[in-house]
Protein backbone atom coordinates (compact mmCIF):
# COMPACT_ATOMS: atom_id res chain seq x y z
CA UNK A 1 0.00 0.00 0.00
CA UNK A 2 0.85 3.50 -0.92
CA UNK A 3 1.29 6.23 1.70
CA UNK A 4 -1.93 8.57 2.12
CA UNK A 5 -2.40 11.70 1.96
CA UNK A 6 -2.31 12.75 5.60
CA UNK A 7 0.81 10.10 6.16
CA UNK A 8 2.56 12.32 3.36
CA UNK A 9 1.25 15.55 5.42
CA UNK A 10 2.64 14.11 8.61
CA UNK A 11 6.04 13.87 7.01
CA UNK A 12 6.99 16.76 5.67
CA UNK A 13 5.62 18.67 8.41
CA UNK A 14 7.91 17.22 10.84
CA UNK A 15 10.82 17.72 8.00
CA UNK A 16 10.59 21.77 7.79
CA UNK A 17 14.39 22.49 9.22
CA UNK A 18 16.14 19.96 6.44
CA UNK A 19 13.52 21.23 3.27
CA UNK A 20 14.42 25.10 4.24
CA UNK A 21 17.92 24.73 3.07
CA UNK A 22 18.33 23.45 -0.50
CA UNK A 23 21.75 21.42 -0.10
CA UNK A 24 20.70 19.22 3.20
CA UNK A 25 16.93 19.29 1.81
CA UNK A 26 17.73 17.75 -1.54
CA UNK A 27 20.63 15.91 -1.14
CA UNK A 28 18.87 12.59 -2.43
CA UNK A 29 18.39 14.47 -5.81
CA UNK A 30 20.58 14.47 -8.33
CA UNK A 31 21.37 17.50 -9.92
CA UNK A 32 18.76 19.47 -7.18
CA UNK A 33 20.40 22.74 -7.64
CA UNK A 34 21.08 22.52 -11.71
CA UNK A 35 17.16 21.94 -12.13
CA UNK A 36 16.30 24.77 -9.79
CA UNK A 37 17.74 26.85 -11.93
CA UNK A 38 17.02 25.74 -15.04
CA UNK A 39 13.14 25.54 -14.41
CA UNK A 40 13.06 29.47 -13.32
CA UNK A 41 15.53 30.38 -15.86
CA UNK A 42 12.91 28.83 -18.21
CA UNK A 43 10.16 30.39 -16.60
CA UNK A 44 11.56 33.94 -16.75
CA UNK A 45 12.49 33.43 -20.45
CA UNK A 46 8.94 31.75 -21.69
CA UNK A 47 7.06 34.93 -19.00
CA UNK A 48 9.65 37.71 -18.45
CA UNK A 49 6.59 40.39 -18.22
CA UNK A 50 5.00 37.29 -15.39
CA UNK A 51 3.29 39.22 -12.34
CA UNK A 52 1.51 36.41 -11.05
CA UNK A 53 3.31 32.98 -10.21
CA UNK A 54 1.64 29.49 -8.44
CA UNK A 55 4.45 27.66 -6.66
CA UNK A 56 2.36 23.72 -5.65
CA UNK A 57 3.88 21.49 -3.30
CA UNK A 58 5.88 24.54 -2.49
CA UNK A 59 7.75 23.13 0.31
CA UNK A 60 9.97 25.71 2.29
CA UNK A 61 9.79 27.95 -0.39
CA UNK A 62 13.00 27.27 -2.21
CA UNK A 63 11.79 27.16 -5.52
CA UNK A 64 9.63 30.88 -5.13
CA UNK A 65 12.72 32.23 -3.32
CA UNK A 66 15.08 31.13 -6.84
CA UNK A 67 12.44 32.64 -8.72
CA UNK A 68 12.05 36.13 -7.03
CA UNK A 69 15.57 36.27 -7.67
CA UNK A 70 14.95 36.39 -11.50
CA UNK A 71 11.54 38.17 -11.45
CA UNK A 72 11.53 40.15 -8.44
CA UNK A 73 8.04 41.86 -9.06
CA UNK A 74 6.19 38.55 -8.46
CA UNK A 75 2.86 37.98 -6.58
CA UNK A 76 3.10 34.75 -4.97
CA UNK A 77 0.73 31.87 -4.67
CA UNK A 78 2.00 28.85 -2.14
CA UNK A 79 0.02 25.72 -1.85
CA UNK A 80 1.40 22.99 0.01
CA UNK A 81 -0.19 19.70 1.93
CA UNK A 82 1.95 20.93 5.63
CA UNK A 83 0.62 24.11 7.05
CA UNK A 84 4.62 24.06 9.02
CA UNK A 85 6.10 24.14 5.66
CA UNK A 86 3.72 26.63 4.45
CA UNK A 87 4.27 28.71 7.41
CA UNK A 88 8.22 28.75 6.84
CA UNK A 89 7.51 29.29 3.18
CA UNK A 90 5.70 32.39 4.06
CA UNK A 91 7.91 33.53 6.28
CA UNK A 92 11.07 33.38 3.80
CA UNK A 93 9.26 34.87 0.59
CA UNK A 94 7.45 37.30 3.11
CA UNK A 95 11.02 38.55 3.82
CA UNK A 96 12.47 38.90 0.35
CA UNK A 97 9.56 41.02 -1.27
CA UNK A 98 7.09 43.36 -0.38
CA UNK A 99 4.43 41.92 -3.33
CA UNK A 100 1.08 40.31 -2.16
CA UNK A 101 2.02 36.50 -0.71
CA UNK A 102 -1.36 34.00 -0.78
CA UNK A 103 -1.02 30.67 0.89
CA UNK A 104 -3.16 27.98 0.60
CA UNK A 105 -2.62 24.70 3.04
CA UNK A 106 -4.25 21.38 1.22
CA UNK A 107 -4.62 18.94 -1.62
CA UNK A 108 -3.50 20.62 -5.22
CA UNK A 109 -6.47 18.51 -7.02
CA UNK A 110 -8.83 20.07 -3.70
CA UNK A 111 -7.51 23.39 -3.40
CA UNK A 112 -9.68 26.13 -5.55
CA UNK A 113 -7.76 28.65 -7.33
CA UNK A 114 -8.72 31.48 -9.83
CA UNK A 115 -8.57 30.02 -13.71
CA UNK A 116 -6.34 31.72 -16.61
CA UNK A 117 -4.61 33.83 -13.37
CA UNK A 118 -0.68 32.42 -13.23
CA UNK A 119 1.64 33.19 -15.65
CA UNK A 120 4.19 30.52 -14.00
CA UNK A 121 3.48 27.36 -12.25
CA UNK A 122 6.59 25.73 -10.70
CA UNK A 123 5.79 22.16 -9.46
CA UNK A 124 8.83 20.85 -7.94
CA UNK A 125 9.33 17.54 -6.52
CA UNK A 126 5.10 17.29 -6.22
CA UNK A 127 3.75 15.51 -8.79
CA UNK A 128 5.38 12.29 -8.00
CA UNK A 129 2.58 12.00 -5.70
CA UNK A 130 -0.08 11.20 -7.91
CA UNK A 131 -1.15 8.04 -7.97
CA UNK A 132 -3.11 6.61 -11.10
CA UNK A 133 -4.10 7.67 -14.49
CA UNK A 134 -6.84 9.69 -13.68
CA UNK A 135 -5.03 11.53 -11.31
CA UNK A 136 -2.54 12.96 -13.73
CA UNK A 137 -4.41 13.92 -16.09
CA UNK A 138 -6.96 15.73 -13.68
CA UNK A 139 -4.02 17.89 -12.22
CA UNK A 140 -2.72 18.41 -15.75
CA UNK A 141 -5.73 19.84 -16.97
CA UNK A 142 -6.44 21.69 -13.84
CA UNK A 143 -2.99 23.23 -14.13
CA UNK A 144 -3.60 24.06 -17.74
CA UNK A 145 -6.74 26.24 -16.62
CA UNK A 146 -4.90 28.04 -14.07
CA UNK A 147 -2.45 29.23 -16.37
CA UNK A 148 -3.11 32.51 -18.72
CA UNK A 149 -2.43 31.94 -22.25
CA UNK A 150 1.48 31.91 -22.87
CA UNK A 151 1.98 31.05 -19.45
CA UNK A 152 4.10 28.17 -17.94
CA UNK A 153 4.10 24.67 -16.12
CA UNK A 154 7.65 24.16 -15.17
CA UNK A 155 8.72 20.32 -13.37
CA UNK A 156 11.74 19.41 -11.51
CA UNK A 157 10.90 15.41 -10.26
CA UNK A 158 11.64 12.39 -9.87
CA UNK A 159 10.94 10.33 -13.09
CA UNK A 160 10.76 6.70 -14.57
CA UNK A 161 12.09 5.25 -17.96
CA UNK A 162 9.39 3.75 -20.34
CA UNK A 163 11.71 1.00 -21.07
CA UNK A 164 12.00 -1.82 -18.17
CA UNK A 165 15.51 -2.61 -18.81
CA UNK A 166 16.35 0.95 -19.03
CA UNK A 167 14.46 1.79 -16.06
CA UNK A 168 16.32 -0.97 -13.96
CA UNK A 169 19.59 -0.08 -14.63
CA UNK A 170 18.91 3.75 -14.28
CA UNK A 171 17.30 3.13 -10.37
CA UNK A 172 20.31 0.95 -9.90
CA UNK A 173 22.71 3.89 -10.59
CA UNK A 174 20.79 5.69 -8.82
CA UNK A 175 20.60 3.56 -5.82
CA UNK A 176 24.87 2.89 -6.15
CA UNK A 177 24.50 7.14 -6.17
CA UNK A 178 22.79 7.11 -2.84
CA UNK A 179 25.04 4.89 -1.23
CA UNK A 180 28.11 7.04 -2.18
CA UNK A 181 26.45 9.52 -0.70
CA UNK A 182 25.48 8.47 2.61
CA UNK A 183 26.13 4.59 2.58
CA UNK A 184 24.42 1.48 2.35
CA UNK A 185 21.43 1.87 5.26
CA UNK A 186 20.88 5.30 3.95
CA UNK A 187 20.50 3.77 -0.19
CA UNK A 188 17.78 1.11 1.59
CA UNK A 189 16.16 4.28 3.31
CA UNK A 190 15.77 6.42 0.44
CA UNK A 191 14.61 3.85 -2.09
CA UNK A 192 11.92 2.04 0.52
CA UNK A 193 10.36 5.73 1.20
CA UNK A 194 9.83 5.97 -2.67
CA UNK A 195 8.59 2.73 -2.89
CA UNK A 196 5.92 3.62 0.01
CA UNK A 197 4.87 7.19 -0.71
CA UNK A 198 6.12 8.08 -4.61
CA UNK A 199 4.65 6.91 -7.87
CA UNK A 200 6.79 8.64 -10.49
CA UNK A 201 5.80 8.73 -14.00
CA UNK A 202 8.48 9.35 -17.26
CA UNK A 203 8.76 12.17 -18.81
CA UNK A 204 7.55 10.78 -22.27
CA UNK A 205 4.17 10.64 -20.01
CA UNK A 206 4.16 13.63 -18.68
CA UNK A 207 4.92 15.67 -22.07
CA UNK A 208 2.59 13.55 -23.86
CA UNK A 209 -0.10 14.54 -21.17
CA UNK A 210 0.73 17.85 -21.19
CA UNK A 211 0.03 18.18 -24.89
CA UNK A 212 -3.42 16.29 -24.32
CA UNK A 213 -4.72 18.60 -22.44
CA UNK A 214 -4.04 21.51 -24.48
CA UNK A 215 0.03 22.83 -24.03
CA UNK A 216 1.19 24.08 -26.73
CA UNK A 217 4.57 23.39 -26.38
CA UNK A 218 7.01 21.07 -24.65
CA UNK A 219 10.25 21.34 -23.25
CA UNK A 220 13.19 18.87 -21.84
CA UNK A 221 15.56 20.81 -19.79
CA UNK A 222 17.62 18.37 -18.57
CA UNK A 223 17.53 14.96 -17.20
CA UNK A 224 19.95 12.94 -15.34
CA UNK A 225 18.77 9.03 -14.44
CA UNK A 226 15.99 9.68 -12.41
CA UNK A 227 15.18 12.75 -12.14
CA UNK A 228 14.73 15.35 -14.68
CA UNK A 229 13.28 19.62 -15.20
CA UNK A 230 10.94 20.06 -18.31
CA UNK A 231 8.02 22.00 -18.90
CA UNK A 232 4.74 22.94 -21.10
CA UNK A 233 3.75 26.71 -22.41
CA UNK A 234 -0.29 26.93 -22.58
Amino acid sequence: MKSTVEEIRERFDNDVARFSNVETGQQSTIDAAISLELITEAAKCIAPGATQLLDIGCGAGNYTLKMLDKLPGLSCTLADLSQPMLDKAYERVTAQTGNVVHIYQGDIREIALPENHFDIILAGAVLHHLRDDADWIFVFQKLYTLLKPGGCLMISDLVTQDNESLNNYTWNQYGNYLQNLGGKEYREKVLDYIEKEDSPRSVTYQLNLMQQVGFSKVEILHKNLCFAAFGGIK
